[in-house]
């Protein structure tokens, strides 16, 4: 286990903007792979794996080890491990569940490798590894038949045991901090925060934690319904290291949600946009080129909104790139006095 990096991501957070990495899925969709790569050793298993993205970590590790590096070499701070799908819920879809626990830990290793050789190019600027935990395809809050609005097609007890089996994986393959991200339903993300929280003192040890929501529409909440500020207070209690935004809405519709996330939250806010709307006309699926993302984020950075920035879906290493340089030079959002919460 990677030891606790909370004191000097802090000092790092609160000298400059950090940045994280884009897209895993948009640089390997340009991979053009195939069935057989995907497939690998697992040549004899009984479904198709072509589009298991994060398998790709066991079966082509060094296609993901080189999406690493074209981030790091752009400048990312933070790189997230190719994990967004890595439970077993989620790895149903390809009758994967029994190698979660080695993908993850594939993932961490190969992500670690890329950023600990990149510290070593740039002392002064150390790297990070972020072990990501996606939502999962199932949400805790919501039926998934409209004629039974109390059918559940997951529970509480099993995205704790799944995100439990992903945490593991992640820390013993050297993450540095675990990023619960893309969260739609805040049921689900707090199954994964009780998970990695039972595993922190399983192990008698800590990592930092970053939470990332996910904002659906223009009606400014999440899928199950949540405001920026109603998300927050109830992730809070976790004191995470950042709080943040990501995914679903490019930067420009995203605007008023992480301003208000920004006002409200008393520790690090971090933001990380898809590249516009889809488009499957655009070679990436997204608008947005990088003088656009990067000038909005340039923007969110100047009004004081952010202290972690990055990209997510349709970003490559050019938006991160453009990203670095248009923060460059842009003092951290200051964070507020911590205040606990009232208790009625």
């Amino acid at each position: 286990m990677q030891p606790d990096h909370t004191a000097e991501l802090t000092r790092l957070l609160s000298t400059r903007i950090l940045v994280l990495d884009g897209a895993m899925g948009t640089m390997i969709q340009q991979c053009r792979l195939g069935e057989r790569d995907f497939r690998g050793r697992f040549h004899d298993h009984p479904h198709d794996l072509a589009g298991n993205n994060d398998l790709l970590s066991v079966t082509q590790p060094q296609t993901v080890l080189s999406i690493h590096d074209a981030y790091l070499e752009a400048g990312a701070d933070l790189i997230e491990t190719n994990t967004f799908s890595a439970t077993r819920i989620a790895q149903a879809d390809y009758r994967m569940e029994a190698h979660v626990r080695e993908i993850n830990e594939s993932s961490a290793r190969i992500a670690r490798e890329a950023a600990d050789r990149w510290s070593g190019k740039t002392p002064d600027r150390p790297r990070f590894v972020a072990g990501a935990l996606g939502p999962t395809n199932r949400t805790a809050s919501i039926s998934p038949d409209v004629n039974d609005p109390g059918a559940r097609n997951v529970d509480y007890d099993d995205l704790v045991a799944a995100y439990t089996e992903a945490v593991d994986g992640l820390i013993d393959g050297g993450v540095d901090l675990l990023l619960v991200e893309t969260i739609f339903d805040t049921l689900n993300a707090k199954a994964a925060l009780f998970a990695i929280e039972q595993t922190f003192d399983r192990r008698g040890a800590r990592l930092p934690i970053i939470v990332s929501g996910t904002i659906t529409d223009a009606s400014g909440r999440t899928l199950s319904g949540q405001t920026p500020e109603a998300f927050w207070n109830s992730v809070r209690h976790v004191r995470p290291l950042a709080i943040g935004l990501n995914c679903a809405l490019g930067a420009a519709l995203m605007r008023p949600y992480i301003e208000e996330l920004a006002g409200i939250a008393d520790t690090f806010v971090s933001c990380y946009p898809n590249a516009g709307l889809p488009n499957p006309m655009s070679d990436t699926g997204y608008d947005e080129t990088p003088p656009q993302t990067s000038a909005m984020l340039g923007e969110f950075a100047r009004s004081g909104f952010g202290n972690i920035v990055g990209g997510c879906c349709g970003t490559t290493p050019e938006h991160i790139r453009a990203i670095v340089a248009a923060v460059r030079d842009v003092p951290p959002r200051r964070v507020r006095a911590r205040a606990e919460p009232a208790i009625a």
